[in-house]
């Protein structure tokens, strides 16, 4: 991970407007940027000389020796970035870089520490496609925050009031988030239980649930038409309402980390905070093969208790994924399987498209 991540970051270095989003060049630090890369690099040499020396198999530890070896190669930290750079449409590299740095830093020690299942490394099967998810996801940041905010800016317009927006906004920051937070939710619990509802849209939704190991990389296997259609909806209510942007932005950085945080291959328990925030063991309990149907609030699990949606015993989930197994393995596979017409096609409640 440190090895590709270091490799990327040199490609940005090499090709800044095309691979590098301009909203973020502008906070950059480059002197602590280029230390970060270089300690990325001398790190993935370093873990990977020791993952080569301790283990059977040698793979994992070439590979990262390898990746570090060609990033600095490549020019490794070094490599000069002068002149003005336009701002146009970019890849986002380094927007990926900077999240799975973070993220797998986080969440990889927490899974190896206080695993649920033990037996589950970190390069379970599937490992590979949920990787493809998180990098296809990452990638023209701009493109899909775009999609995102299209319905809301476009089609919603005409359901936003001043006067509210205004009287919203003025309201505490604090208050604000935990109102985000709440309509966010709400929102996303109808668009969530319409995925499962309707045939045509389980199909997209139905890719998410294949996934038979839960992990911190297992949320990120998503289609693109799921990912747009549900943040889409789910924003429009936000920028109906007004709420102030640094309210917005601190959601989404909540969002970003819980999300992963309830696929986590974790076993913590958190007492009566249960009953307010959604844990992994409830989330979990989403993506089980049996009961389906439950748990579609991603933040408050009273949502579900109030709609009558709730189910989290106090034992985990024997087995996840989707009884069957009719979503193909393969990314490619998985991403046409919903616009393939197939009459042994069948929704979670056994309805035909």
């Amino acid at each position: 991970m440190l090895g590709l991540c270091g490799l990327f970051a040199v490609f940005c270095l090499h090709f800044p407007e095309l691979l590098t989003t301009a909203e973020l060049r502008r906070v950059y630090s480059m002197g602590l940027v280029r230390a970060a890369i270089q300690g990325a690099i001398g790190l993935a040499f370093l873990l990977g000389l020791i993952s080569a020396w301790l283990r059977r198999r040698k793979v994992l530890g070439f590979t990262g020796m390898a990746l570090a070896v060609g990033a600095s190669l490549l020019g490794g930290s070094e490599v000069p970035v002068g002149g003005a750079l336009a701002a146009g449409p970019a890849f986002g590299l380094d927007w990926f870089v900077l999240n799975l740095l973070l993220l797998a830093v986080l969440f990889v020690p927490m899974e190896r520490l206080f695993p649920q299942w033990p037996k589950q490394g970190t390069f379970r099967p599937g490992w590979t496609i949920d990787t493809l998810y998180f990098f296809s996801s990452h990638l023209l940041v701009q493109m899909s925050t775009f999609l995102t905010l299209t319905p809301a800016h476009t089609l919603f317009q005409w359901a936003a009031r001043p006067e509210i927006q205004l009287a919203i906004a003025r309201q505490p920051l604090l208050l604000q988030l935990a109102e985000v937070v709440i309509v966010a939710d709400l929102t996303e619990y109808f668009v969530h239980r319409l995925f499962h509802r309707i045939p045509w849209l389980w199909r997209f939704h139905a890719v998410h649930h294949s996934s038979r190991a839960m992990d911190w990389l297992a949320g990120s296997r998503l289609h693109i038409v799921d990912i747009v259609v549900t943040r889409g909806l789910t924003f429009v209510p936000l920028h109906a309402l007004g709420f102030a942007p640094p309210a917005v932005y601190a959601y989404l950085v909540f969002v970003s980390f819980h999300a992963v945080f309830i696929h986590a291959n974790v076993r913590f328990r958190f007492g009566v905070l249960e009953d307010l925030v959604v844990v992994p063991r409830f989330h979990h309990w989403h993506h089980a093969t049996a009961p389906v149907d439950k748990n579609f609030a991603v933040h408050l699990p009273w949502i579900d208790r109030l709609f009558g949606t709730h189910h989290c015993p106090p034992e985990w989930p024997a087995e996840y994924g989707i009884e069957g197994d009719p979503v193909p393995e393969g990314y490619l596979a998985q991403w046409s399987y919903p616009l393939a017409a197939t009459s042994a096609w069948r929704s979670p409640e056994g309805k035909r498209p």
